[in-house]
């Protein structure tokens, strides 16, 4: 049976998008079918988030993030003005408002220029001039920090892509993925009693279907490798070495995969790339891949200022952050629009796509609550939470936590805003992933863990992953 494309990948974010536009760039020809469940793309993290284009300030010297952001602003200011989207390099300023942040702020300063980032240390008076309503002991100005609409940049990505001969395929959510062994044929059905169900599956169910809700039937895994070891053993995987997943997994090497949609559809692709953020975790147990983690979504909340308190903020005003959390604080941001956004907080979410306070989604609560990880977080970090949870609560809490930074802000200066979901990787032991994280299956690539700064560094990150998938095929 023929091929459909040859490189499935499921998600059209910015991710997703980029890996795409960077397959038909490397390999003029191949065929790229991106199939995403939602009727445009951008829909969740790449259209919900500050619009920062990061300057990779904070990230730990070597790692991923580090690399992959400060290539990928470069790349990115450059991509929006060959394509006239909107954006500015405004720089921004880190400023320490307590005296126990003052080392922080210099390990941070020390920190940028490993990265190869400009930094500049400021005093107090120094401050004023970059933002003269904000307040602080001591402060670092990063030049090369900007804004851009990441919407914009991903509707391009995919008109890009489709113009070299990509599919980009709307409202197309998988519900099976099936490996096809050489010279056989695999079996999918439709999955969607099995999507809604609240408990796991026992032995006869998919690999990794640890979740309530993530079980299927064994007849809708025909064709798909499992393995009697129940434990999920997380594993570090560089994007830039190869992993041994297929040893690891105890499965050989397929060739292919075939999905089906909850409209029916059969894809039948050569490899599969898993891009699909919120529910990577889970897509990638469809493919019968152990992924070592879950995802574990955190809301973050955010409101802007009043039109009447805008010009209290020039660009983009930073806390110092708490080295022990992934999440920045609360920050100003002046948006590509002109909007100054505050925020935004780190709340669990009840829901996966969770955009609200009443957003609640049994089985992705039950999924969350059932895991280990989940209460380790909790446990190890229940005075930081408890104070995201006041802050969530209460927009009083909210401003004193704007009024460190910009006293002369007031409650009534705040309007709501959109919020947002971060697709946090969790491991087991409660340890959030720090970096970006990949792993490889047999015929698969999955991305488990890129939140911010993933949108910026989506240029960089596309590549790799198309250098990937091209060495599996």
């Amino acid at each position: 049976m023929a091929d459909d494309c040859d490189v499935l990948v499921i998600g059209a974010g910015i991710v997703g998008l980029s890996t795409a536009y960077a397959l038909t760039r490397a390999a003029p020809g191949i065929r790229v079918l991106v199939l995403e469940k939602e009727p445009g793309p951008a829909q969740h993290q790449t259209g919900r988030n500050s619009g920062v284009l990061h300057s990779g300030l904070y990230y730990r010297p070597g790692s991923l993030k580090a690399r992959y952001a400060v290539q990928g602003a470069a790349e990115l200011v450059e991509f929006c003005a060959e394509h006239g989207l909107p954006h500015a390099v405004t720089g921004k300023i880190v400023v320490a408002t307590e005296r126990d942040e003052l080392p922080r702020l210099h390990a941070l300063a020390q920190r940028g220029r490993e990265n190869g980032i400009p930094v500049r240390e400021l005093g107090p008076a120094q401050i004023t001039e970059y933002e003269p309503h904000v307040r602080g002991l001591a402060a670092l100005h990063v030049a090369t920090t900007g804004v851009c609409d990441f919407r914009a940049v991903a509707r391009t990505l995919a008109e890009l892509a489709r113009e070299a001969g990509a599919e980009v395929r709307y409202g197309a959510e998988v519900r099976t993925i099936a490996r096809r062994p050489e010279g056989g044929r695999s079996r999918t059905a439709d999955a969607a009693k099995a999507a809604d169900a609240t408990g796991p599956v026992g032995a006869a169910g998919l690999v990794g279907a640890a979740d309530p809700g993530d079980a299927v039937t064994a007849a809708d895994t025909a064709g798909t490798t499992r393995t009697d070891n129940p434990t999920e053993t997380p594993t570090e995987t560089p994007i830039e070495t190869p992993t041994d997943a297929p040893a690891r997994l105890g499965v050989a090497a397929r060739a292919g995969v075939a999905v089906r949609t909850a409209a029916g559809q059969v894809v039948r692709a050569r490899a599969l790339v898993n891009c699909a953020g919120l529910h990577s975790d889970r897509v990638a147990r469809l493919a019968g891949d152990r992924p070592g983690l879950r995802i574990v979504p955190f809301r973050g909340e955010y409101y802007e200022l009043a039109p009447h308190a805008a010009d209290l903020v020039r660009g983009l005003v930073y806390p110092v952050p708490d080295p022990a959390f992934p999440f920045l604080g609360v920050h100003l941001t002046r948006g590509i629009d002109g909007a100054v956004h505050l925020g935004p907080n780190a709340v669990p979410a009840l829901a996966r796509e969770g955009y609200s306070r009443t957003s609640l989604s049994p089985r992705d609560a039950a999924a969350t609550l059932a895991y280990p990880g989940s209460w380790r977080i909790a446990r190890r970090h229940w005075r930081y939470g408890a104070g995201e949870l006041h802050r969530s609560v209460s927009r009083r809490a909210f401003t004193a936590a704007v009024r460190r930074l910009l006293p002369a802000v007031d409650e009534g200066d705040l309007r709501p805003a959109q919020a947002g979901v971060r697709a946090q990787a969790v491991l087991p032991d409660g340890e959030l992933v720090d970096d970006f994280r990949f792993a490889e299956g047999p015929r698969t690539i999955h991305v488990l863990n890129a939140p911010s700064p993933a949108a910026t560094a989506s240029l960089p990150i596309g590549r790799e992953i198309a250098r990937r998938v091209l060495a599996l095929l």
